[in-house]
């Protein structure tokens, strides 16, 4: 299967270049990394709470920081010496909990909790949508089997980064399509088909990475 790729390493390079003298001047300040990710975290469960009212530009960008925040505490680690196995797991472990919380966030949105909460007038027909619930549903289950696909890969010995919605490529997606869907009379419409092929290209991923498991296993098989 062919590898597809959505976020080019020239890009990821150029972002990391706009906000290393962020993290640079964190290394200086002596902030620990684990507290970064627990900012990150906060962030999301906030970004969550945003787009519960329906307001995904705003939405997008408290995702936007809780992002930098994520992709900092890893070179905040580096640059300070205090990456550990157990940093690692501690961000791996709440970035899944991050999505999440965007994800629930904009699943009471569209299951009509926004005029619950007297967030958003207006008859609830105009956004409520239990198809779009069950697109974030689907789009919640693909980011977690692309996660653990990685992981088993790795307990098998198997290096396993391949495929097109890793979490950098979900987030970002996530992000573009909130601002698209800023957009007033169809921004809901984009919001739903963003959530649809966040969806489909997740567990696509998913279905692409158990595939290369496979491949390589065979091919380290008929190596011995």
């Amino acid at each position: 299967m062919a590898e597809f790729v959505f976020l080019s390493e020239k890009n990821r390079e150029r972002y990391l270049r706009v906000i290393s003298p962020a993290g640079k001047l964190m290394a200086r300040l002596g902030v620990h990394p684990n507290t970064l990710s627990l900012a990150g975290l906060v962030l999301s469960a906030f970004a969550g709470l945003i787009y519960s009212t329906g307001s995904f530009f705003w939405g997008a960008w408290v995702l936007v920081l809780a992002g930098t925040c994520d992709a900092l505490d890893g070179q905040l680690a580096r640059q300070a010496e205090k990456d550990s196995s157990f940093g690692a797991f501690f961000d791996s472990t709440l970035d899944r909990f991050s999505e999440v919380f965007v994800f629930l966030g904009l699943a009471w949105h569209f299951s009509g909790g926004a005029v619950f909460w007297n967030f958003k007038a207006g008859n609830t027909a105009d956004f409520q949508s239990p198809l779009a619930v069950l697109l974030i549903i689907m789009a919640i289950a693909g980011s977690f089997m692309v996660s653990y696909t990685r992981a088993r890969a790795e307990g098998l010995g198997v290096s396993c980064e391949v495929g097109l919605m890793q979490r950098p490529e979900r987030i970002t997606f996530l992000i573009i399509g909130s601002l698209v869907a800023s957009i007033p009379v169809i921004g809901h419409f984009i919001m739903k088909l963003t959530l649809l092929l966040l969806a489909v290209l997740s567990n696509f991923t998913a279905l692409h990475r158990m595939i290369y498991v496979k491949k390589e296993l065979y091919r380290k098989t008929r190596a011995q």
